[in-house]
């Protein structure tokens, strides 16, 4: 078991320059947790910029074997760390060890998955037009396209998922796999967590040979660290994970840059649930029961977690919101992950309710004598109130959904329409609801990231087909996605060549097709030379 020290690492190398002032919190007993970690100096900012920029030319030749050598090797560091990292993991956020369990083995499998994509290599999208000497009225010169990395690239770690969104997670990961040196700022709710996981990436950027610079992390607590990071001017793309005020500041920063660069944030969403009329009559309970469940897992402190629900009135809606209601005013009390998440669910909690039209329908248990524990809260209110109201389009993140009442299918789709960008959005109905409700269901699709069908949003699939994103404010990009595959495409860009000789090209390019990937060659996929 390796002792924590409180370091930052540029590149490989331990550095502690500042004054040491930042300490986890342990959220369920409120104990401060040692070591202490120092803010990163402008300097040591610099230097994880020029170290993670040393290596970008020397990392993207690395032969696809040993890029994919070391991501299996961070899965298997993240695994040797055994139980001190989960243990440190729940003293700083307070998550139940078996939650981080499944959390590490996500990670771990997530890692591996990056792997196999890059090993088979496919994802470079290489596209050929072969030359066309006696093509008129012009001949047609030989063009050869591929995705190369962008550089150096900045990921921020998140509060709520410490292994999955945080040094290792799929910011990281998808990065590493692209090609890019990455320098990570650490979330300072887990700094013991981080210096761990950072310290597994390091012992496996070692063991297989990686040039030095090609992972860094700096700790802070304010928001200069990652401001600095942003706009230096050798990083060229950010991750980031966390609220819409973070990520925007991120963004506006790097773009009022003299270059500007890509900023990839994800920043929440209400995730609405609609409960259409038959499934509503066909089998309520069980969906408000599955409603209730996924509202106040993990206290709530999902990205998916359920904000919204929207139902037409009817004794059968009344039933329902009566069943939800009392399942959420039974739910017991959690531990959220910091001080500064609790007091902003209350907070955000507390306006909504007090605007007028909005009305109280249930809260849950009674809190311990804990300044991170909160309760699951159902609000209520009306179609009308709801358009005026500004504020309850807002996520509240946290153990607790809003329900809006509509008069008929017309308020119903107004609601639909009205709604901000959002990760996800969920119909609850049977065939014949789907069919009578269409319209919903092409509203919605302009509106989310992934449409789910009876069944509830929290649960992120990581896979080939996963797209976690949305339009504004859900992230900054609705192109892209944080989670599954596709996310490596935000870490690279497309770069044509033309009548460059076969011995110069990538070998994705190449007459031979060496690594026998797929490439679209005249339009058709096809593994064959070109």
């Amino acid at each position: 078991m390796s002792a924590l020290t409180g370091d930052h690492f540029i590149g490989g190398t331990a550095s502690r320059q500042g004054k040491p002032s930042l300490r986890a919190v342990d959220p369920s007993s409120g104990e401060t947790l040692d070591p202490a970690y120092a803010e990163a100096t402008a300097p040591e900012v610099d230097a994880a910029a020029r170290a993670a920029e040393s290596a970008v030319d020397r990392y993207a030749a690395l032969p696809v074997e040993a890029r994919v050598a070391f991501l299996r090797a961070i899965a298997q560091s993240l695994l040797d760390l055994g139980p001190q990292l989960l243990e440190r993991a729940h003293a700083e956020t307070g998550l139940p060890l078996a939650r981080l369990e499944s959390e590490r083995g996500r990670t771990v499998n997530q890692i591996r998955l990056f792997a196999d994509l890059v090993e088979e290599g496919s994802w470079v999208d290489a596209r050929i037009d072969p030359a066309l000497p006696t093509r008129t009225p012009q001949p047609r010169p030989d063009l050869r396209r591929i995705l190369v990395p962008l550089g150096a690239v900045s990921v921020f770690g998140a509060s709520n998922f410490p292994l999955a969104f945080s040094v290792a997670g799929g910011d990281t990961v998808s990065a590493l796999a692209a090609g890019c040196p990455v320098v990570v700022k650490a979330h300072p709710g887990h700094p013991g967590t981080s210096e761990l996981a950072a310290r597994a990436v390091i012992e496996a950027a070692e063991r297989t040979q990686m040039p030095g610079g090609v992972f860094s992390l700096l700790h802070g607590g304010s928001p200069e660290v990652g401001r600095e990071l942003v706009t230096h001017p050798l990083i060229r793309a950010v991750g980031f994970t966390g609220s819409l005020r973070g990520g925007r500041a991120l963004f506006d920063a790097a773009a009022a840059r003299p270059e500007p660069i890509p900023v990839y944030a994800e920043m929440g969403s209400q995730n609405p649930v609609f409960v259409l009329p038959g499934a509503l009559a066909e089998r309520g309970p069980a969906i408000a029961q599955g409603l209730a469940a996924s509202v106040t897992l993990g206290v709530g402190q999902f990205c998916t977690s359920p904000g919204l629900t929207v139902l037409i009135d009817s004794e059968a809606a009344a039933a329902f919101l009566g069943d939800l209601a009392r399942l959420l005013a039974s739910a017991p009390a959690g531990t959220m992950v910091h001080a500064g998440i609790k007091s902003g669910y209350w907070a955000d909690l507390s306006a909504a309710a007090a605007l007028p039209g909005v009305r109280w329908e249930a809260r849950g248990a009674a809190a311990a004598p804990n300044h991170c524990q909160a309760h699951a809260a159902l609000l209520e209110t009306d179609v009308a109130t709801w358009l005026r109201e500004p504020r309850l389009a807002e996520e509240i993140f946290g153990p607790a959904t809003l329900a809006v009442r509509c008069r008929d299918r017309v308020e119903l789709s107004a609601v639909a329409h009205s709604l901000h960008g959002q990760l996800t959005a969920t119909v609850q109905g049977t065939a014949t609801d789907l069919i009578d409700f269409a319209g919903l269901l092409g509203a919605l699709r302009r509106k989310v990231g992934r449409l789910i069908v009876n069944g509830f949003p929290t649960g992120v699939e990581v896979g080939h087909a996963m797209h976690h994103g949305g339009p504004y404010p859900a992230t900054t990009d609705s192109r892209s996605t944080s989670v599954g595959t596709a996310a490596i495409q935000r870490f690279a860009r497309p770069v044509c060549f033309q009548d460059v000789p076969d011995e110069l090209l990538p070998p994705e390019l190449r007459r031979a097709n060496p690594r026998a990937i797929w490439r679209l060659v005249e339009g058709r996929l096809t593994q064959a030379a070109s």
